[in-house]
C-alpha cells in the first residue's frame, strides 16, 4: 500500500479509541477528510438537496404571472426596510426563488422574491450598481410554486388578505377543480379559514372600488360585508353607497380631498341598509299650492291612500299639488354625516 493511502487510513483511524486507550484528538486534515466523506456520504443516501444560486441583474427576472404579490402596489416607502438592510449588509441575505423560462426576454421568473427584486432595482437604479440578485433556480410546476410562495407569504403582514384571498380564488379553479376540500387539505389548513378567504375574494367589484387601496381590506370585512348584500334589493342600496365612496376615493387619489378610511367605508355601507323615518302626511291633507283655492286632497283608508281633486283643476294646480305631496311622502335624505 502507498504511503499516500497510508496517510488517508491513518487519518481515517487516528480518531477511533484503542480498546483501553484515550482517543486523541484528530488532525485538522483528518476532520476535512472525514467532513467530505460525511457529505459525500449523505449526498448519495439522498440526506442533503443541492442548491443552485446566482447572483443575478434583475433585469433578468420577471415576476410570475400567478406571483400572490402585486408588484405595482410595492413602492419605496413600503419596501424601506429591506432597501436599508440590503444596503448595509451590503449584499441579498435570503434568496429567492425562481425558475427558468425559455423563449423569453428574460431567463427567470420569481416565484418568491418579489419585494427583494424590487429592493435590489431600486438600488441599482439609485447609484449602487454593486448590488445584485441572489436567486435559488428550482424545477417546479405551477401547483407546487403556488403552495411555495403562499407557505412563504402566508404569515406576512405585508401582504394583504385581498392579495392572498384574489391568489387562492384563482388557484382554486386552475389546480384543484374548484374543489375546495382538496386545496384545503394540500394547503394543510381548515376548510372554514380557506372559505374565509374565498368569500372575500367574491367581493363585488363595486365595493373592492369603495376602498382606498385594495391592500386595506381585510378578510373580517368580507365577513361584515357578505350579508348586506345576499337580498338583491339590499345589494342594490349598498352598491350605490359603494359607488359614491369609490368616487371619493378617486378623488383623494387625484390629491383633491382626503381618502376615506376602512373602517369608514364598512360603517357607510351597513348604513346604507338602515331604515330612515318616513315622514307620513296626516290622515286627511290638502295640498294647495301658494296662490291657489284648490288643491290636491289625501285621505287615507285602511293601508290604502286617495288623492282627490276637482275635476276642473287646472293642469298646472294638479302638477304643483302632486310635487308638495311627493316632497311631503318621499323626503329627501340629506347627505351621510349632515343634519
Amino acid at each position: 500500500m502507498s504511503r499516500k493511502h497510508d496517510d488517508v487510513f491513518d487519518f481515517v483511524l487516528s480518531g477511533l479509541p484503542d480498546a483501553g486507550k484515550p482517543s486523541e484528538p484528530k488532525s485538522k486534515g483528518a476532520g476535512r477528510f472525514l467532513k467530505r466523506t460525511t457529505t459525500i456520504g449523505d449526498r448519495m443516501a439522498g440526506e442533503t438537496e443541492e442548491k443552485t444560486l446566482r447572483w443575478i441583474d434583475p433585469s433578468e427576472a420577471r415576476m410570475w404571472a400567478r406571483h400572490n404579490r402585486d408588484y405595482e402596489l410595492l413602492n419605496e416607502d413600503n419596501c424601506r426596510d429591506l432597501i436599508d438592510g440590503i444596503r448595509s449588509q451590503g449584499r441579498q441575505e435570503f434568496p429567492a426563488v425562481v425558475r427558468r423560462i425559455e423563449g423569453a426576454e428574460e431567463s427567470y421568473e420569481v416565484i418568491c422574491g418579489a419585494r427583494r427584486h424590487f429592493a435590489i432595482s431600486w438600488l441599482r437604479a439609485h447609484n449602487y450598481t454593486q448590488f445584485k440578485y441572489l436567486v435559488e433556480v428550482r424545477d417546479i410546476s405551477d401547483e407546487e410554486a403556488f403552495r411555495l410562495a403562499d407557505i412563504e407569504n402566508r404569515d406576512r403582514a405585508d401582504i394583504s388578505d385581498y392579495e392572498r384571498a384574489v391568489d387562492y380564488a384563482e388557484a382554486i379553479a386552475l389546480y384543484y377543480g374548484g374543489k375546495q376540500k382538496a386545496m384545503a387539505a394540500r394547503l394543510e389548513v381548515t376548510e372554514a379559514w380557506l372559505s374565509r378567504y374565498l368569500n372575500l375574494a367574491r367581493l363585488p367589484a363595486e365595493i373592492v372600488a369603495a376602498f382606498y387601496q385594495k391592500t386595506d381590506i381585510k378578510e373580517i370585512h368580507a365577513r361584515t360585508l357578505k350579508p348586506l348584500i345576499l337580498k338583491p334589493s339590499d345589494k342594490a342600496k349598498v352598491l350605490i353607497e359603494a359607488k359614491a365612496l369609490a368616487a371619493e376615493q378617486k378623488a383623494a387619489l387625484a390629491g383633491l380631498q382626503s381618502s376615506v378610511d376602512a373602517v369608514t367605508v364598512v360603517a357607510r355601507l351597513k348604513k346604507s341598509l338602515v331604515n330612515k323615518a318616513v315622514k307620513k302626511p296626516s290622515p286627511k291633507t290638502t295640498y294647495k299650492p301658494l296662490g291657489e283655492k284648490t288643491g290636491v286632497t289625501l285621505a287615507r283608508k285602511g293601508r290604502k291612500m286617495v288623492l282627490e281633486f276637482s275635476e276642473d283643476i287646472s293642469r298646472e294646480t294638479l302638477t304643483a299639488a302632486f310635487g308638495d305631496f311627493m316632497e311631503d311622502y318621499f323626503p329627501k335624505e340629506l347627505p351621510i354625516g349632515k343634519k
